[in-house]
């Protein structure tokens, strides 16, 4: 069913434009003998002073972030209370053991992610090129990003406010597979890029999605809005977006679904565009 009314479709980035990081994490608790979601649930359930939310939001340093955020996954104490919880609220049975120790590496778990989520998804790339071609929709980006530290320091204190940032090491931005983020210029596909490090605010904050809405002057009711956390899509529908959920290899379904709302073909020719996926970086 088409939605006239509709000015701009948001998407997400992992995870919708490029490949999810979180395939990542799936496999590194797997290889660690973890239980499944055991470091999906323990990132989440730190709720906004956790390191991964300090540093989409811009707050801590990428070399301070590697420490924290190995800290943070290696608290067997809370991880395992809060996996129990997380078990308990989708009728998951508990393994009959849980880790009592973990030393898990901060920057090896995130460098894995960021090497995976270097790759255009086709699919979606392709409906962003068409959308574009038709020039009747505005496109926006409103991702949990942490562009602002692809030039910081190695420093191991927080970024005061408007300090200038230091350039990574290049050997450090090849680990992260972000060696080519000036090759390929994803920002370009959009008319507008919302970044949670660089503002300040992250999904599923409102605000941030407000700020998206007030920067671009439409209302929320008049955009729809891709995303493949479930949580983040929750505020949106609030707010009064029409929302589309992107689950991993869903994503030309969940083109389909915008298809229908915007009434244009995103999906022929499959076999005869040249959209390939590409490596890419913010």
């Amino acid at each position: 069913m088409s939605s006239p009314h509709l000015k701009a479709i948001i998407f997400d980035i992992g995870g919708v434009v490029l490949h999810s990081p979180f395939i990542a994490i799936d496999e590194f608790e797997l290889e660690k003998g973890l239980p499944k979601n055991y470091l999906n649930v323990s990132i989440t359930s730190w709720g906004p002073n956790g390191a991964w939310q300090k540093f989409e939001r811009g707050e801590l340093s990428l070399f301070t972030f590697y420490e924290d955020f190995g800290r943070d996954l290696s608290d067997t104490d809370n991880g395992n209370k809060w996996y129990a919880e997380y078990c308990a609220r989708k009728s998951i049975e508990l393994p009959p053991a849980l880790p009592t120790v973990l030393d898990i590496d901060g920057r090896e778990l995130f460098g894995r992610m960021m090497r995976q989520s270097t790759a255009y998804d086709c699919h979606i790339l392709r409906a962003i090129h068409r959308i574009r071609a038709s020039g009747r929709w505005l496109i926006i980006a409103l991702t949990n990003n942490y562009s602002k530290h692809i030039t910081d320091s190695s420093s191991s204190t927080p970024l005061a406010a408007g300090q200038p940032p230091i350039r990574v090491p290049d050997s450090e931005l090849q680990f992260l597979g972000w060696e080519d983020r000036a090759k390929i210029h994803l920002r370009t596909l959009f008319d507008d890029f919302c970044d949670s490090s660089e503002l300040g605010m992250r999904k599923p904050d409102p605000e941030f999605y407000l700020l998206a809405c007030h920067r671009n002057g439409i209302r929320p009711g008049e955009a729809v809005f891709l995303d493949d956390i479930g949580m983040n899509l929750k505020p949106a529908r609030v707010l009064g977006m029409e929302t589309i959920h992107v689950p991993i290899g869903g994503t030309l379904d969940a083109v389909k679904q915008l298809e229908g709302k915007l009434g244009i073909d995103l999906t022929s020719d499959l076999d005869h565009d040249d959209t390939t996926s590409a490596k890419v970086k913010l």
